[in-house]
């Protein structure tokens, strides 16, 4: 059940997440968290400052009554659990964005005024890095 995956930031994306509240899959049959984890990597093939962070895409974070989430994370470091996407570029952006900014933090706290405009309002839980809880 376990896949070893390269230690790192990373964003983990939910590939099997439904394409909206109310749809499952686009008119092709494709689901949303699909269409994300596509569009993160097409985001960050165009941009290499975005290169940093790994794309890691795997089947339900169980996080199932929202859509498009991904689990944000790095070694030592807070992790968070966003969702609510729309599986597009600025999401994915926005995403990556505070991707990056997470693994240049000290501890995984990216000050509210560093946030992209994108991720705002998509965060569900925050995590505590295995051997710590927050203060």
């Amino acid at each position: 059940m376990l896949k070893p995956v390269a230690p790192g930031p990373s964003v983990v994306v939910c590939n099997t997440c439904r394409l909206g509240s109310d749809e499952r899959e686009d008119g092709e049959g494709r689901r949303g968290g699909a269409l994300l984890e596509q569009a993160l990597r097409d985001v960050q093939a165009a941009d290499p400052k975005l290169q940093g962070v790994a794309v890691q895409g795997m089947p339900c974070l169980f996080a199932c009554t929202r859509h498009c989430t991904v689990h944000i994370r790095a070694p030592g470091k807070v992790g968070y659990v966003l969702g609510d996407f729309a599986p597009d570029e600025d999401a994915a952006r926005a995403i990556l964005e505070y991707a990056a900014a997470h693994a240049a933090s000290e501890e995984g706290r990216v000050p509210f005024r560093e946030w992209p405009q994108g991720v705002k309002g998509h965060f569900i839980t925050r995590t505590p890095p295995e051997g710590f809880v927050c203060t």
